[in-house]
């Protein structure tokens, strides 16, 4: 794969990421582009720093999540609806719009092109004329400030623009709990690249002290997440689509991210990424965050059914050999299993083998970062959790 070499100091990527403490919270009942395009502009107009050097021949690179190859009504990915309604807002200041991102799985064009297809993006980009990324090569960003993360390699899409909005969805997760604005960013490694820090990085707060490194670097202008509809439960693919009927806007994803959180009642202290945020100085709680648009006291959201797993599992004093059988593990459906092999393709300690036309794993190489669960397009794989490792979890 082609790559070039930005140094960290004197790229785009250079700056301080913004410690706006404002989220912008703005009811969005449905998928509607001309509808959500109204709300957009209103709270554009009233926050014009959240589009400020946006202007006629801006390169503007659209981060959407598009995880996998799943149709919007699944809720699993950036509603098209969201993309259509801000590319013609910044195609109405003169900007250069591409929209992207880089999905699980191998990083190819042919497989962009159906992922696009399915996520609706194919037809955003016939309706607007913006353009979608097919560029697969990679840029290595050196970043000498990050605490666990000194360099990464990049989309060149993320590198070339000039101003970076990202699309988050708002779902669960069961590797980090909860996913948003600040694992999004995720996305902008490349393809196969994303296994090596699953593999260099097992547990979970070094994982997710990485999202940080990761966030502090690519620094986006802006965030807007999709939550008008988010899921619940097995997460960011296997679980339930729920609707919320909003939309949050920042500069700042960390505050976003607490600000969703906080809409559909996650305790933010217990996800790993605001934790580890907050120990780099960003913001971790909802009463230090501005709230626009609405009250956040006004919505009554029943509370989201989010993963009890979150990766913090003590099993200090037992022996490896026993802790391989009460963590949780990947379990599957033989009955729902299609025998594509993606989870095998995308394990990233090789934990998997096709036995018969079935997965099986070895547990003493599984690493617990649940891409299978996370990538199965037929949802035949379930995290199962140990009775005692459910008594060990703090």
């Amino acid at each position: 794969m082609a790559h070039n070499i930005w140094n960290y100091p004197n790229t785009k990527l250079s700056g301080v990421l913004s410690l706006s403490r404002e989220v912008g919270l703005y009811h969005c009942e449905e998928y509607n582009a001309t509808k959500i395009q109204g709300i957009l502009e209103e709270a554009f107009n009233a926050n014009p720093q959240w589009l400020e050097g946006i202007t006629s021949g801006c390169r503007v690179y659209l981060k959407l999540n598009l995880l996998m190859k799943k149709k919007p009504e699944d809720a699993v990915t950036t509603h098209p609806a969201l993309v259509e309604a801000l590319v013609r807002i910044l195609q109405g200041r003169g900007a250069q719009v591409t929209i992207g991102d880089s999905p699980g799985g191998p990083y190819l064009p042919g497989r962009l092109k159906s992922i696009y297809r399915t996520c609706g993006m194919e037809e955003v980009a016939l309706k607007t004329g913006a353009a979608l990324n097919y560029d697969v090569s990679e840029t290595l960003v050196h970043f000498p400030e990050g605490k666990v993360s000194k360099a990464f390699y990049l989309t060149s899409a993320t590198t070339k623009a000039d101003k970076i909005i990202a699309l988050p969805k708002l779902k669960t997760h069961m590797m980090t709990k909860y996913t948003g604005a600040v694992k999004n960013l995720f996305g902008t490694i490349p393809g196969m690249r994303k296994a090596d820090y699953h593999l260099k990085m097992t547990n979970v707060e070094d994982f997710c002290d990485m999202l940080v490194d990761l966030n502090l670097c690519v620094k986006p202008a802006l965030h807007i997440m999709d939550a008008v509809v988010g899921m619940e439960g097995n997460g960011p693919s296997g679980g339930t689509p729920r609707n919320v009927g909003a939309l949050l806007i920042s500069s700042d994803p960390f505050a976003l991210d607490v600000a969703a959180m906080s809409l559909v009642k996650i305790n933010p202290q217990s996800v790993p990424t605001v934790t580890r945020g907050v120990a780099r100085g960003r913001v971790g709680q909802i009463q230090d965050i501005i709230i626009q648009g609405s009250d956040l006291n006004s919505w009554d959201i029943k509370p989201f059914i989010a993963p009890k797993l979150s990766g913090h599992v003590r099993f200090e004093r037992i022996p490896e050999f026993i802790t391989r059988f009460i963590r949780p593990k990947p379990v599957f459906i033989e009955e729902k299993c299609k025998s594509c092999g993606d989870c095998v393709t995308n394990c990233p300690p090789g934990a998997l083998t096709l036995v018969k036309g079935y997965p099986v794993i070895d547990l003493n190489k599984c690493i617990r970062c649940f891409c299978c669960q996370e990538l199965c397009p037929q949802q035949a794989i379930i995290i199962r959790r140990n009775p005692i490792g459910k008594l060990m979890e703090r």
